[in-house]
């Protein structure tokens, strides 16, 4: 399959996941624009609109895209200018210099939406033993809640992205399951009683013709005081 044929097909499956919004740049299958949407609300970005450009190789998926956010995040793992520092963007093959295993690079059995998820993942579990950004890094581990309002922030901002019209996703709405009474609009008078253990009118009848235990016990006592 071409380069240009996997893309737009790997496209066409990403514009309909709740987490991402995706457009082509100029109508090139090979430059996209790329929202990463937060929906995990236990995350301190949740909420946010991370936007960013993706640019792919001709030699697709043989060679890994290029990633970088347009309005940089502070965050260990990403550079001043956007650019990322992950494993999965990094050319296939082991490399002896970061200790780098080619399972952990990238390979031609990777996708768009894994590189998309794992930066997902990156935002908050950040890799601070080689970070792009030491001052982001060093934060981190000395003064969390410092780093924290920084993050804030970023996410304020990657707001101001959004487009006009476009209605942000939450936890709720992306991941809704359908109720029971949406599922089948069933009122009460229309069910088969009968699938239910029988309606009321039927317990009832049933009541009148049958004695409990305890009054057959009392009916017995009485008999045997009179004799």
């Amino acid at each position: 399959m071409s380069a240009e044929r996997l893309l737009m097909n790997e496209f066409k499956a990403l514009s309909k996941e709740p987490w991402t919004n995706v457009e082509l740049i100029n109508d090139n299958v090979f430059e996209w624009s790329v929202a990463l949407i937060v929906l995990n609300p236990d995350s301190i970005y949740y909420g946010g609109y991370f936007k960013a450009k993706m640019t792919f190789p001709k030699n697709y998926p043989y060679s890994p895209p290029d990633f970088k956010f347009l309005r940089p995040l502070y965050h260990p793992n990403i550079y001043p200018d956007g650019r990322l520092c992950i494993s999965i963007l990094h050319a296939p093959g082991d490399d002896e210099m970061s200790g780098e295993l080619a399972a952990e690079r990238w390979s031609p059995v990777q996708r768009v939406e894994t590189v998309l998820i794992s930066v997902l993942s990156l935002l908050d579990d950040a890799e601070v033993s080689s970070p792009a950004n030491v001052d982001a890094g060093v934060m981190l581990r000395g003064n969390k809640s410092q780093y924290e309002e920084k993050v804030r922030k970023d996410l304020e901002a990657s707001k101001q992205d959004i487009p006009a019209g476009y209605v942000m996703p939450t936890h709720e709405t992306a991941f809704k399951t359908v109720s029971e009474d949406d599922e089948y609009n069933m009122n009460w008078e229309d069910s088969d009683a009968e699938s239910f253990g029988g309606s009321d009118s039927d317990v009832e009848e049933g009541d009148e013709d049958m004695e409990t235990d305890s009054e057959i016990e009392e009916e017995e006592e009485d008999e045997e005081a009179e004799e």
